[in-house]
């Protein structure tokens, strides 16, 4: 059957046992397509096709609720589930989503986007089920590489004590982004299928079912025989000790085999775990050979792997890497820490440079925090790199036991801001109004990374939380400005406007520079601030401007509560001062996902529409 024919879990029990391996072939062969096209995650989707082929023959979705943890392997999901002829238009604006997304299909029960939540869901799901007395089935598909997160232990814990009915499948691939590390992922090691067990276990199934008549009765008779013999390749099994039925491993590739002991588990009423262990990038060479690379991907070839390469400003991440190693060499208190993203956030270049000096613990971003908070107590300079969105998890951590304290934490917030493609879970745009809040902290924003680099001078002397975030990468028009001079609490004028000024900082300063140029043709002479320095703000240049009565419009890629905007205002109202003419920012709601020039232009906050809102608001005033 052609993988177009199937519109639903229904045509899929439909197709023949024997042509599953060519359907899995289809589906692999859409995913590379469509992600070397559209960019996306590309290896995690590979490893689980066979085990989501398998999910949706047994169980009755959308009835029997499955939800993926962090969600992004959720490709052949959508493909199986009436998503094929969309799926071209992948994490493109207006297209679907690379996420499970309820607005999308009835098949997407829960929206997953951070990864070692989905088993708390479930476990609210089940006992939801059982309270209503309703009868269907949940079933979780957890990677190994969110069990490097603590939530994922208290719903085990949860669940086991109370013996709620849930299916929980891990797939262990061996990876999350990074490496898994820890000792969790040393003990799967040990209980990981292993060739000789694999082996064997398939003999002995084959050659006892085959004896005529005895057969199946002697195949009977020899599990408790095999569960002594798996004792002695895996040990005793972790997840019994937490009240679970423990069943595999098995290979994650043979797709019958799933199907019998997802079949198994359907019938047993108590909380059961699954041990499927996957390749993942299974079925593409260059995502097998590097499959954190390939993690998430650019639009690339699918000839090589290669990424289709387009000239990209300077990364703020890579000058992070090189300017640690620099502050390294020259002071042996500093360290870095990073949750499972050595590479991606820059970490992995300490690493190589000094190993026993970076931590990677994980995707546990709160143990991450107060790691570093122990760091510094103990006299080191910590610098705790993590994506903006993901640091929310750690609010408690850097409020008690960073802020609280007061110790000198530098946490590097990587790709604040609108994350695009990847959506409403990954936009970095509450991170000015929660990390602002917080006492004793000083926050920070590049516009580029020369910028950046002297924040991080700045940080190493501090004797104080510093919080820097910045985007993925520094704007087109850095080359062409002065080089920045940094200092905390100064702003950057850097371009004088007799009419009219934009404060601004971090990437929307190109925006705000782009507009002036446009607001020149309409006559209206603008200027532009950087103000880097969130937390404390530049009082002299609010009241500077106050005083000379140019009209002044703050603008950011935020969310407009609790952003520079408000602290303007707020500020503004208490020493008198001449308040904003209006804030140009983020409403209050979630933006989706799409390319970021899309996003603005919908958002209002690139170039051209901020020239068209300032020019009418300009007009107005003058009117």
């Amino acid at each position: 059957m052609r993988l177009e024919d199937i519109h639903s879990p229904e045509d899929l029990k439909l197709v023949p046992v024997e042509e599953l391996e060519n359907l899995a072939l289809q589906i692999r062969q859409t995913i590379m397509q469509t992600v070397a096209d559209n960019g996306g995650h590309l290896s995690s989707n590979l490893g689980v096709v066979e085990l989501t082929i398998a999910l949706h023959r047994v169980f009755d979705s959308p009835k029997d609720k499955i939800i993926f943890d962090v969600g992004h392997q959720c490709y052949a999901h959508k493909l199986l589930t009436g998503r094929n002829k969309d799926f071209c238009t992948l994490r493109r604006f207006g297209g679907i989503s690379g996420f499970p997304k309820k607005e999308e299909s009835d098949h997407d029960i829960y929206e997953t986007g951070h990864a070692s939540t989905a088993l708390s869901a479930a476990l609210g799901l089940a006992r939801a089920r059982d309270l209503k007395k309703e009868d269907y089935h949940v079933v979780v598909v957890v990677g190994d590489g969110a069990l490097t997160g603590g939530m994922c232990y208290e719903a085990l814990n949860d669940a086991g004590n109370r013996k709620t009915p849930l299916i929980v499948i891990l797939n262990d691939n061996q990876m999350s982004i990074s490496p898994n590390v820890g000792a969790l992922n040393n003990y799967l090691s040990r209980m990981r299928l292993s060739k000789p067990y694999l082996s064997a276990k398939k003999g002995v199934s084959f050659v006892l079912s085959n004896i005529p008549f005895v057969g199946k009765r002697l195949y009977k008779r020899v599990q408790s025989f095999k569960n002594h013999i798996k004792n002695l390749f895996i040990k005793e099994s972790y997840f019994t000790s937490l009240g679970f039925t423990y069943l595999g491993p098995i290979d994650g590739h043979d797709e019958q085999a799933i199907e019998e002991l997802l079949s198994k588990a359907k019938r047993k009423k108590e909380p059961v775990l699954l041990h499927i262990v996957t390749t993942k990038g299974a079925g593409y060479g260059p995502a097998e050979a590097a499959p954190d690379r390939m993690h998430g991907t650019p639009p690339f070839s699918l000839k090589d792997g290669c990424a289709k390469h387009k000239q990209s400003p300077p990364s703020f991440s890579k000058a992070l890497g090189e300017k640690l190693v620099e502050l390294a060499e020259k002071d042996n208190r500093v360290v870095g820490i990073s949750a499972a993203m050595m590479d991606s956030t820059g970490i992995g270049a300490l690493y190589e440079k000094y190993p026993e000096r970076a931590f990677d613990v994980g995707i546990a971003e709160e143990h991450a925090a107060v790691l570093a908070a122990g760091l510094a107590t103990g006299g080191l300079k910590p610098y705790l790199a993590v994506y903006d969105t993901f640091m929310q998890r750690a609010m408690d951590q850097l409020i008690v036991d960073i802020a609280l304290q007061n110790l000198p934490v530098t946490m590097c917030l990587d790709r604040g801001g609108i994350g695009g493609e990847d959506g409403p879970t990954h936009h970095g745009v509450f991170g000015t109004a929660l990390f602002r809040a917080v006492p004793n902290t000083v926050l920070l924003a590049p516009r580029s990374v020369e910028e950046f680099k002297q924040m991080l001078d700045y940080s190493l002397k501090a004797n104080q939380p510093v919080i820097i975030r910045y985007a993925k990468a520094e704007g087109k028009l850095q080359q062409e400005l002065p080089k920045p001079v940094f200092k905390v609490g100064n702003w950057e004028n850097l371009k004088t406007g007799k009419d009219l000024m934009f404060i601004s900082y971090g990437r929307m300063v190109d925006e705000c520079l782009a507009a002036c140029t446009l607001l020149k043709d309409k006559g209206i002479d603008a200027g532009v601030i950087n103000a880097s320095s969130l937390k404390p703000l530049d009082l002299k240049i609010i009241k500077n401007i106050s005083e000379s009565n140019i009209p002044y419009i703050v603008v950011e890629e935020v969310q407009l509560q609790g952003g520079l905007g408000s602290a303007i205002a707020e500020m503004s109202v208490k020493e008198n001062f001449v308040k904003p003419l209006d804030i140009f920012a983020l409403p209050d709601s979630f933006t989706k996902h799409g390319d970021r020039a899309s996003l603005l232009k919908q958002l209002g906050l690139d170039c051209k529409s901020i020239a068209e809102r300032a020019a009418k608001l300009y007009g107005e005033k003058h009117a």
